[in-house]
């Protein structure tokens, strides 16, 4: 395996390390989910996305195939995120650009709340 140079100051040696947000963005986005901004957003503005109420009692885990998973701490909570899926995508759009969250896949988790 051949070696290759490292960088020098003066940008000669190589081509330099890569900067780990654009790694991780590339890692996030080949699992099928948005850019690592996009997650963050949904975790930072969880509480307008949803309301203070359920805020408390879930949380976002992660995003498959366009499909935003949560976890909420009892059935009932989960069927009042299912029944306001639509709002909640809507309001996911007005944040992000439209279409990077297509729908929500919710299940209970004694331990939802952050």
């Amino acid at each position: 395996m051949p070696v290759l140079p490292l960088p020098t100051p003066d940008g000669g040696g190589g081509r330099g390390p890569d900067k780990v947000g654009g790694l991780l963005d590339a890692v996030v986005q080949g699992l099928g989910t948005p850019g690592v901004d996009a997650l963050v957003s949904i975790h930072e503005r969880w509480p307008d996305l949803v309301g203070e109420e359920v805020a408390a009692v879930s949380r976002p885990l992660g995003m498959t195939d366009g499909r935003l998973e949560v976890a909420v701490d009892g059935p009932a909570w989960a069927d009042h995120l299912r029944w306001a899926e639509a709002e909640v995508v809507g309001r996911i759009d007005r944040l992000l650009p439209p279409g990077t969250v297509t729908g929500l896949r919710v299940r209970v988790s004694r331990r939802a709340p952050r």
